[in-house]
C-alpha cells in the first residue's frame, strides 16, 4: 500500500489517498488509536469520492473509526470494457421502460461482485497491517458485495446494507449463511429497488440479530438520522 496524498480535516480526521497495485482508495482515520475499521463500499460504477459516501466516511471517522473506500474493478475511473458499458446502458433502458431486467442484471452485476470481493479482501489485509487500525471490522454499503464478503470473510463482525431489491441469485442464497449482526436500510419508494424483493431478502438473512429500518422516499432520500443510528449499531458491535 502506497499513500499518495494526505490532508488533515477540520474535525481532526486524517484523509489519505492510497494505491494498492491497481486499486485506488481513500483512508480516513481519527486522531485516537487504535481504531476499529469500517469498509465503506459504494454501488457499482460510482466513484469512491461520491459526496454521500465521503460524508458517511467522515462522520464515522470523526466518531472514532478508521474508514476505507476503494474503487473496485469497474467502479470510479477504473477501465470498463465495451461489454460492461453496453450492459449498463441496457439495464438503464430496461428499468426506465419498465421491462424485465433480471437476465441483464445477473449477467452484469454477478461478475462485478465476483471481481470486487477479492480486491476488498486484499485491501483489508493491507489495512489491518497499518499502525493505529485494529479489529473488529464493519461493513457499510452495497448489499450484493456485502453479502458475499461477509460470507467468505470471517473478519467482518457487523454489516450495514442499503436497498437490496436487486441482488444476484448467488448472493440471495449466500444471505442464508450470514450469522453476523445486520442493519438493513430500505427506502420505501426506491425507484431502483423493488420493495418486495428487499423485504424477502431481509427475511432470508440467516442471522438471529437483524434490524430493518424503512423510511419513506426515493433511493437517495435516506434520512441523516440513519447515519447516527448506524453509528450506534457499529458502536455496539465494534467497540
Amino acid at each position: 500500500m502506497q499513500f499518495t496524498s494526505e490532508r488533515r480535516l477540520d474535525d481532526g480526521v486524517l484523509e489519505r489517498e492510497f494505491t494498492l497495485g491497481e486499486i485506488p482508495g481513500t483512508l480516513w482515520t481519527p486522531g485516537s488509536a487504535p481504531a476499529p475499521l469500517i469498509l465503506m463500499v459504494h454501488n457499482n460504477g460510482l466513484p469512491k469520492g461520491q459526496p454521500r459516501l465521503v460524508a458517511r466516511a467522515r462522520y464515522y471517522a470523526a466518531h472514532g473509526y478508521a474508514v476505507a473506500a476503494i474503487d473496485a474493478a469497474g467502479c470510479g475511473d477504473r477501465p470498463r470494457s465495451a461489454a460492461e458499458e453496453q450492459a449498463r446502458a441496457d439495464l438503464r433502458r430496461a428499468m426506465q421502460a419498465g421491462e424485465p431486467v433480471d437476465e441483464i442484471f445477473e449477467s452484469f452485476i454477478g461478475p462485478l461482485v465476483e471481481g470486487a470481493v477479492p480486491e476488498w479482501r486484499t485491501t483489508l489485509d493491507a489495512l489491518l497491517e497499518l499502525p493505529g487500525i485494529d479489529g473488529p471490522v464493519g461493513y457499510s454499503g452495497w448489499t450484493a458485495v456485502g453479502i458475499r464478503l461477509a460470507a467468505v470473510e470471517p473478519r467482518i463482525a457487523a454489516a450495514g446494507f442499503f436497498a437490496g431489491g436487486y441482488v444476484p441469485l448467488a448472493q440471495r442464497e449466500e444471505a442464508r449463511q450470514l450469522s453476523i449482526p445486520l442493519l438493513f436500510l430500505l427506502q420505501w419508494d426506491d425507484e431502483g429497488n423493488p420493495r418486495q424483493r428487499a423485504l424477502e431478502l431481509f427475511d432470508s438473512f440467516g442471522t438471529k440479530e437483524k434490524t430493518l429500518h424503512a423510511n419513506m422516499g426515493g433511493h437517495i432520500g435516506t434520512p441523516w438520522f440513519e447515519l447516527e443510528d448506524g453509528g450506534r449499531f457499529f458502536d455496539r458491535h465494534l467497540k
